[in-house]
Parts: structure tokens; C-alpha cells; sequence
């Protein structure tokens, strides 16, 4: 679909821009430079890995992958993130320029094997598939999921006229049944089919328009599987009167997915109360011993400033910061801006020292009372612990629910977040800068015009009170770092935050409806002679096969983040014949890298943007713009942004996979079924994520596991020759070998952790025991009790000692015998191959974001139809805190449901 209005859109500020047209000479020209394969369907990332030297195309960024910064762009902190959050919701003034998705940390939701009660039955083994690799053939996995990813759009395209088709003929097959049914007598008139539940039978409309389904009409959904639970069963009596509660509840209950008519207009709300924000404790001074050591002098600073001084201190385990050269520049530029104001620090006599340089200062003091605090903080007693949490409940409960047109809702963020050091994701240029303590005076309060305004602090006042309607928020500031606004919301289990999640997903699913002619038409636009019709076809084509974010306009003052709309000359590399390197800072200036192959149009287009005079700063798409891209697209369908693709993408493809997937076995095999689906989702929407700081760390860990289990195993098969000692002839030295990587250091420094490790844990649980006496009113243990017990550890390392000096190993359990040691044997080797599966398959998905594309991009209902339809529980899927945010996913949908 070409744009109708033919002026080009020029980006302003750039000296070399792209002709208005491309003659057909120019494409005729660059055929004939490019293999004659014909047209090449998109790959999907080759790899993810850090980018080598490379010698082609003209040279593009700057040493390191790193480019000036321009500024910063908005961001807010992990825990005010939602995935349902819309910008809709923010007064239009306020609204950022910069787009922001929901983006959760949580880990990845693939169950560790090694967890598992092993059972008789042998235990499956991941298949190499599962891996990464192909089990069958020498074809490597991403290319068998290119062929997949091409069937699946050939299934887009013809579901999508099949859609189109019956709406066409929806219309005259009713005006038809209406006619017939004007002709038959009313007696004979049949009564509607019914199901077993007693609602009416309907044709599956899962292809109808989304807006004119009857929702209200949907069969009650079938609860969630839940695991077998043992123990009687309820008498007859019982189980009736139960039913009738449950009834009883869910009549009671507003199921806001069945109200068609709710939320069509602007207006959010009619009536609203709420208590405010609960602001973090008044800073408190630091012991008079605890000092900021400077050039070998303690000091003694003004509160304002020492309290910057502890945020840096109270982070020095903190490497990844605290070893940033940017962040201790940042940090030291706002702490001596407050000490000139405040006068710097004092020595013991009252002189004035001036603190000028980082290096000098040694906040080592501050840290370690900071850390001992902490360790006096997790050591206090349970019983302490707890009314420590009732008291902070009991203060905050007021804050916790607000009144929303009458109906109790959670709030999410209510706390306004305590004075800090900012810290920013990815690369960004203002980490290590003060977040300033917010004042009541900054804070405007959203509120119904009859409900009573909460009360600010003593001797303040807030900033404003407002009655917005049309906002769902319920109050807001600005902070200083970026400028950015932040939002007390509803929790992300209430209706609001449900319904802009519905809103979502049921915007994806009607992109199905329209995703055969949008595809089909950027392809055709892929040739056109306009310049700008040709830029919005690649960068549609891009965003759709690639994921790539649309990337909005910023100000000059803004992080140097980008997105397709705004890739310049030197994010993007060429390799012919049709490979491209992207590597720009992506949203939340985190580093995005790949390497993808792309059509042949696609990759002629991207060097004709590329021409000369264009070079390094100048944009790719310099006729484009995010908001005239989204425009276009509104012309398929109202409301389509380019960000509704990723959420398509996600939900399709996963829809597909799971239509073809037949799980059998244990819940445990169903869970990787599910999981193997998600792993290939995220793999062909390219969903990507950095790798996590302690991903090596966590693999280290898992590689000792696997060498304890392997010593155990050697020590098991070491048990067999106490049993029997004809056994090592008969089976041969070599299985009675400790394996060579296991040399006699290593036995004994894992004999030694293995027996702190034990003493460790009874100790641990003689204080609990005894805490839990001492909270019964009953006497505690005394340390002759604890004594006896650590004997056991005492008896281990005797044990280990007397196996190193001679070199044997005693058989241990009840009536040991050759049989019982080899299943022991068969068992361990079971596990260990588990744990290599699981450790291969955590290395190579340490940049795949499995939990992105299930938690934010896939619709949760696709989750929900797998747990019922192969009785795998919910929560094996979503965790407490997920199931209340798609409590409207689980309730709505049985196992036929369809994306």
C-alpha cells in the first residue's frame, strides 16, 4: 500500500539525504552484484555472541562498540515496570516520547530436571533438539526454524483469508436463517442446542471480529489442573455445600472480560478513593565512629551530605557498579556539588577539609557498618522478623487498596521510592548520579471530586490535586535524573491493569485478520521507485521479521538509543550476499547485536540507503518516521502500532506450536514440551536479553554439582568391592577409576565443603528449633544438644580421612548388596546426564529471553489452554504474583480457546 501523499518525509539536521526515487537502472545495476538466487525468506539470528573485527562493508561506530552520549533517555526502575502498562493513562503533556514496553527480570521458567524425585522408571533425557542442536541430520537448528517460521507465515496468510471470507458471509447467512425462520411455524421452532453445562451451542468464533463477539455468552471456563491431592474424600454433603459457596463467590465476583460494553469509552472511572503514598523514613544520621576516611583523615560530613556518601559506601560489594568508571564519576560530581553547598567535611579538631578527589576518599568505614547491620538484620530470631513485617503491614495497610468506582482494588507502587544512587540498565550515561528524596510538594494527587484528599506530611502540602478521569493513575512526580514522570498505579492484578492486558492481546489476535495483505504489500513496496514508500516497506519488513522496536524521536538530551525508524549509517553493516549486522544501543541502552540474513530486495535496499555522501551519524531512513509508519499501518486496521507485531509474532507462533504439539508422559515431560515451545518462540521472534552478571557464576556452580555427583558415583562404584571384592575383575579396574579431573585437591577440598556444608545445616536447624520453642513458651535446647548433633559432621570427616588413607570405601545403608549399589549407580549417572543437559541448555540460552516472550509477548491464555488441555497445573507456568496478573486468562478460556 503505497502512501497517498507523495512530499517526502525528510529528517531534519542531516546534510546527506536520500534521493526522492529510485530509478529502475540503479536496481538493475545492483542485480547484477548479487547472486541470482531469487527471492530469500528471512533467517533469524545467526548469533548472538560479541562482535568480532570485521572487514566488510565501509566501517562502521567507534572503538568497543561505544558512541557519544547525547544525554539519557527516561527509564523507570524494575519494580514499577508492568506489562500492561499504557501510556494512554498519562496526561497527554507528560507523556514520554520514548516507547516502553514491560520488561520482567524474573527468572526463566525451565525446571531443573536435577529437583525431580527419581523414580524406578528410567528418566528421559533431553534430546539435542533441546540443546540447540539437531538430532537427526547435519542441518543446524536455525535453519530448520527458518523452514518453520515460513510455514507458519503461509498458515498466517491462508487462515487470514479464511477469516476475511466468513465475515463477508457472516451477514447473508443470517439474513437467511432470519428468513427461513419468518416461514416456520413457532411451534416447530427448534430450541437452541445446548451443552452439557447448559449453555448454548455456537459455532466457534474465535475468527469472528473481536468487538462483536458475545463474551458474555462464553462457557464457563474449567478450572486450572491441579495436581492429586491425597486424603479422604468429602462425603457427599460436604462436596455440595462447597459447590454452592464457590457458586456463590463467583456470582459475587466481576468478571470484567465478560462486560463487552466496559471500557469502550475514555472515561476510566467515576468515583475514586485512595490514602495516598507511603514516603520512605527521614535519613538517619550514622554512628559518630563511622566516618569517610579522606587522604588518611576522618571526617566529619554535614547529613546531606554524608547520607550520599552512605548510598555509595552501603554498595561497595557492588562491583559492577562501584568498578564503573562512569558511575564513581557521575556519583562524585553530585557528591561535591552538595559538599560545596554544605562546606565539605571536618576533622577531629574542627578544621575544615576539602574534599576534591575520588581517589583520595575511602568510604571502607561506611561500608562495613553498613554490612554489619545487614548481617544483624538476617540474623535476628524468626519470631523478631516477623512482627518486625506485622508492624511496616500494619503502617502501610491503609495505603495497600484504593475504592474504585466502589469496587476494592490493589495498588501497585504506592511506596515513592527512597533518595539513591541511580544505577540505569545497559550503558547508561547517568548511572551513578543522585536520585534526590521526593517532597510532598512534587507530588499531584489524582482523586474523585467528593472523596476526601489524603493528608500530606506535616508542614507540607501537595503539589497539586486533580480529578482526571480519563487517568488511571493515582499519583505522580518527577524525578530528577531523566526528568521522567513516575505513576502510582493498580497492582497488576486489578481489573484496570487486566483490561489494558486483554486490550493488548486482543489487539494481536485481530492482527491476524490483516497480516497476509500487510506482508504481502511491504513486499511489493520493497521494489517501489518512491523513496519513502521503499524505506517503510523495509523497515515494516524489519519490525515484523526481526522484532526489531519501531524507535521513536528523542531530544538532544536524550541517551543515543535507537530502534528501526532511527537506525543511522553506523549501526548496521552489510555482508554480502544478504547478511546484516545490527549493533546499536537499544532500549534501556542495552547493546543489541545480531546477525541476521535478510531478503536480497531487503539487503539491495538497505545499501542504497547506505549510499554516499551518507556516513557515520547520518540516518538510514531518513524519510520515515515512527509516528507516519504507524499512521500507514493504521490504514489495515484502527489502532495498529508497529509494536502490536512483536505480540503477534509471539502469540501465533506459539499458538501453532502448540496446535501440532501431542505432550505425553509426567508433568515433568509435559513442562518441557511446553518450555522447548517457548524456547523456539523467543528464538524466532528474537527475543533477546543481556547475559545476566552471575550467569557464569551460576554455571560454575552447576559444573561442582555435577563433579559431586560424578565423586559419589565413583564412591558408589568404590562401595561394590567392599560388598564383593571379586566385582573389580569381573567388571575391570578402569570402572573402579576416580575420573583423572578429580585429582586428590580437588577430593579433599570437596570433602571439606561438603562436611561445613552439613555442620552448617544442623546448626541452622538447632536455632530454628529453638526459636520455635522459645516462641511456644516452652524451654529452649542447650548447647550439649547442638553438640551432639554436629557428632554426625565429626563422622564424616573422620570417614573421608580413613577413605584417603586406604584408599577404600565402606558400603553404606541398610543391607548393601551388588544390586541395590548399580541401581544407585544407574540413578546418579541419570542425574548427572540430566544436569549436563540442563547446563548446556543454560549456556546457550543465556541470551534468549524466555520469560520476556512468555510473560510480555505471548498471550497467557495460549498457556492456560496447554495447562487444560494436558492437566498440567497453572503454577508450573506462572508463579503466585503471574497468576494474579492473568487471573482474567486463567478464568476466561477452557482448552478449545484459540489465539
Amino acid at each position: 500500500m503505497s502512501s497517498s501523499d507523495d512530499t517526502p518525509l525528510l529528517k531534519a539536521n542531516h546534510e546527506a539525504l536520500s534521493k526522492d526515487t529510485i530509478p529502475k537502472a540503479v536496481d538493475k545495476a545492483m542485480d547484477k552484484q548479487l547472486p541470482a538466487n531469487g527471492h530469500v525468506e528471512p533467517g533469524i539470528s545467526i548469533r548472538m555472541g560479541p562482535v568480532d573485527n570485521m572487514d566488510i562493508d565501509a566501517p562502521n561506530g567507534t572503538a568497543n562498540g561505544k558512541r557519544k552520549s547525547r544525554g539519557s533517555i527516561p527509564t523507570t526502575s524494575y519494580k514499577e515496570r508492568s506489562g500492561s502498562e499504557d501510556e494512554d493513562d498519562k496526561p497527554l503533556s507528560k507523556r514520554r516520547r520514548t516507547s516502553q514496553q514491560a520488561k520482567y527480570t524474573q527468572a526463566d521458567s525451565d525446571s531443573e530436571l536435577s529437583d525431580v524425585p527419581l523414580k524406578a522408571r528410567a528418566l528421559p533425557k533431553a534430546s539435542a533438539e533441546q540443546i540447540g542442536e539437531d538430532s537427526d541430520s547435519d542441518i543446524p537448528l536455525t535453519k530448520k526454524l527458518v523452514q518453520k517460521k515460513e510455514s507458519i507465515e503461509k498458515a498466517a496468510a491462508k487462515e487470514a483469508k479464511a477469516i476475511r471470507t466468513k465475515e463477508k458471509a457472516a451477514p447473508k447467512r443470517r439474513a437467511k436463517a432470519e428468513s427461513d425462520s419468518d416461514d416456520v411455524p413457532l411451534a416447530k421452532k427448534k430450541a437452541p442446542a445446548k451443552k452439557a453445562n447448559g449453555v448454548k451451542k455456537e459455532e466457534s468464533d474465535s475468527d469472528a471480529p473481536l468487538a462483536k463477539k458475545p463474551a458474555a455468552k462464553k462457557a464457563k471456563a474449567k478450572p486450572a489442573a491441579a495436581a492429586p491431592k491425597k486424603g479422604k474424600a468429602k462425603v457427599k454433603g460436604e462436596e455440595e455445600e462447597q459447590q454452592d459457596r464457590d457458586a456463590d463467590q463467583e456470582e459475587e465476583e466481576y468478571r470484567w472480560w465478560e462486560d463487552a460494553a466496559k471500557g469502550d469509552g475514555t472515561k476510566k472511572w467515576d468515583t475514586l478513593e485512595h490514602n495516598g503514598v507511603v514516603f520512605p523514613p527521614e535519613y538517619e544520621p550514622l554512628p559518630k565512629n563511622v566516618k569517610l576516611i579522606y587522604d588518611g583523615v576522618p571526617v566529619s560530613l554535614h547529613p546531606e551530605a554524608e547520607e550520599i556518601a552512605g548510598f555509595y559506601g552501603g554498595m561497595l560489594n557492588s562491583t559492577h557498579n562501584v568498578e564503573n568508571p562512569t558511575f564513581n564519576k557521575n556519583f562524585f560530581e553530585d557528591f561535591v556539588a552538595v559538599l560545596d553547598k554544605t562546606g565539605h567535611g571536618k576533622d577531629k579538631d574542627g578544621k575544615t577539609v576539602k574534599i576534591k578527589k575520588f581517589e583520595k576518599c575511602d568510604f571502607r568505614p561506611i561500608f562495613e557498618h553498613f554490612d554489619a547491620e545487614r548481617a544483624k538484620k538476617k540474623a535476628l530470631p524468626a519470631a523478631e522478623k516477623k512482627a518486625l513485617k506485622a508492624e511496616k503491614d500494619e503502617v502501610e495497610a491503609p495505603f495497600m487498596y484504593c475504592m474504585w468506582d466502589g469496587r476494592k482494588q490493589k495498588v501497585g507502587n504506592f511506596r515513592v521510592e527512597p533518595p539513591s544512587l541511580f544505577r540505569g540498565r545497559g550503558e547508561h550515561p547517568k548511572t551513578g548520579r543522585v536520585k534526590k528524596r521526593v517532597m510532598p510538594e512534587q507530588i499531584t494527587i489524582n482523586i474523585g471530586e467528593k472523596a476526601k484528599v489524603p493528608e500530606p506530611p506535616a508542614g507540607h502540602k501537595w503539589k497539586e490535586v486533580k480529578h482526571d478521569h480519563e487517568g488511571t493513575w493515582l499519583a505522580m512526580w518527577q524525578e530528577n535524573i531523566n526528568g521522567a514522570y513516575k505513576y502510582v498505579m493498580l497492582a497488576a492484578n486489578s481489573d484496570i491493569k487486566g483490561q489494558s492486558d486483554f486490550k493488548k492481546f486482543e489487539k494481536a489476535r485481530e492482527l491476524k485478520k490483516h497480516i497476509d495483505r500487510i506482508r504481502a504489500d511491504y513486499r511489493k513496496d520493497l521494489k517501489s521507485e518512491k523513496m519513502v514508500d521503499r524505506q517503510r516497506a523495509t523497515a515494516i519488513y524489519l519490525i515484523d521479521q526481526f522484532a526489531l522496536r519501531a524507535g521513536n524521536e528523542k531530544g538532544e538530551d536524550e541517551a543515543d538509543t535507537v530502534g528501526c525508524c532511527s537506525l543511522k549509517f553506523q549501526h548496521v553493516t552489510l555482508k554480502p550476499p544478504n547478511t546484516v549486522v545490527f549493533d546499536f544501543l537499544g532500549k534501556d541502552s542495552i547493546r543489541f547485536y545480531d546477525e541476521v540474513e535478510v531478503d536480497q530486495q531487503v539487503f539491495k535496499n538497505l545499501k542504497i540507503f547506505k549510499k554516499e555522501p551518507k556516513t557515520t551519524g547520518d540516518d538510514i531512513f531518513d524519510r520515515l518516521t515512527t509516528s507516519a509508519l504507524n499512521k500507514h499501518l493504521t490504514n489495515y486496521m484502527p489502532g495498529l502500532t508497529a509494536k502490536v507485531f512483536r505480540t503477534y509474532n509471539a502469540s501465533y507462533t506459539m499458538a501453532r506450536l502448540l496446535k501440532e504439539m501431542k505432550a505425553t508422559g509426567t508433568i515433568q515431560e509435559k513442562v518441557k514440551a511446553y518450555n522447548d515451545a517457548n524456547r523456539e518462540v523467543a528464538i524466532l521472534c528474537n527475543h533477546k536479553r543481556t547475559v545476566a552478571a552471575g550467569h557464569a557464576g551460576s554455571i560454575e556452580k552447576m559444573q561442582e554439582r555435577i563433579n559431586g555427583l560424578r565423586y559419589q558415583l565413583w564412591r558408589t562404584q568404590m562401595m561394590m568391592i567392599d560388598v564383593d571384592p571379586k566385582i573389580k575383575k569381573k567388571k575391570g579396574a578402569a570402572y573402579f577409576e576416580r575420573p583423572e579431573d578429580l585429582d586428590i585437591d580437588w577430593v579433599k577440598a570437596h570433602q571439606e565443603a561438603e562436611v561445613e556444608e552439613l555442620r552448617q545445616k544442623i546448626t541452622k536447624k538447632f536455632e530454628k528449633d529453638n526459636e520455635k520453642l522459645a516462641a511456644e513458651g516452652e524451654k529452649e535446647m542447650k548447647p550439649k544438644e547442638l553438640q551432639e548433633r554436629l557428632e554426625k559432621a565429626d563422622e564424616l570427616e573422620a570417614k573421608y580421612k580413613k577413605e584417603n588413607k586406604t584408599g577404600k570405601v565402606e558400603a553404606e545403608g541398610k543391607g548393601p548388596s551388588i544390586d541395590k549399589l548399580e541401581t544407585a549407580v544407574d540413578k546418579l549417572n541419570q542425574r548427572i546426564e540430566n544436569m549436563k543437559v540442563q547446563m548446556e541448555d543454560k549456556e546457550g540460552n543465556k541470551e534468549v529471553a524466555l520469560g520476556t516472550s512468555k510473560i510480555n509477548y505471548i498471550d497467557p491464555r495460549l498457556t492456560v489452554v496447554f495447562s487444560k488441555k494436558f492437566d498440567v497445573p497453572i503454577e508450573r507456568f506462572f508463579s503466585k504474583t503471574l497468576r494474579e496478573k492473568f487471573d482474567w486468562a486463567i478464568k476466561s478460556v477452557d482448552e478449545d480457546w484459540e489465539f
